[in-house]
């Protein structure tokens, strides 16, 4: 989990896919070409976020992964187990604690743990991400997108360009 310092953009949002799919994912699973991302329909990351999509076409080149994009239709983010399963004990982790810097969040974020065994790693997102960028036609025609059977207005794959 990321716990950033500025805004929650979409490229704040693909730098944390990023990271953990550097450090983790790419280690867990060595052998995949695709990666699945489940998103909510709204903020940073919507299906309608010109930049969210530009930014998961960067991440696509850069790891050489398909993303395969879904997102949970509007109103319907609590249908995220993993979300729910992971947030629940995050704040019963750090109830009646002073969240008095960030260096406290994520030690509390990190050390929370389940009796099934669930872990969460997390770390402090220093970077600057700034709002208002905006994707002009000819960026968004760069990305080697391809809408899926299923409401693909809510749900597309990602491909890497060719080199």
């Amino acid at each position: 989990m990321s716990v950033g310092l500025d805004h929650d953009t979409a490229e704040f949002a693909t730098a944390t896919i990023s990271r953990w799919w550097c450090r983790m994912g790419s280690q867990t699973y060595p052998e995949a070409r695709e990666l699945l991302i489940m998103a909510d329909s709204g903020g940073s990351n919507s299906s309608r976020t010109r930049l969210w999509k530009v930014a998961l076409q960067r991440l696509a080149d850069h790891t050489g992964l398909r993303l395969s994009i879904f997102h949970f239709p509007p109103g319907t983010s609590k249908w995220n187990k993993i979300e729910h399963r992971m947030f629940c004990h995050i704040t019963a982790n750090w109830r009646g604690k002073p969240l008095t810097s960030h260096e406290v969040i994520v030690n509390l974020i990190g050390n929370t743990t389940t009796k099934t065994g669930l872990t969460i790693q997390a770390e402090l997102d220093t970077g600057k991400y700034p709002t208002g960028i905006q994707v002009s036609d000819e960026d968004l025609a760069q990305v080697c997108i391809e809408k899926a059977e299923f409401h693909g207005e809510w749900n597309y794959r990602i491909s890497p360009r060719p080199k």
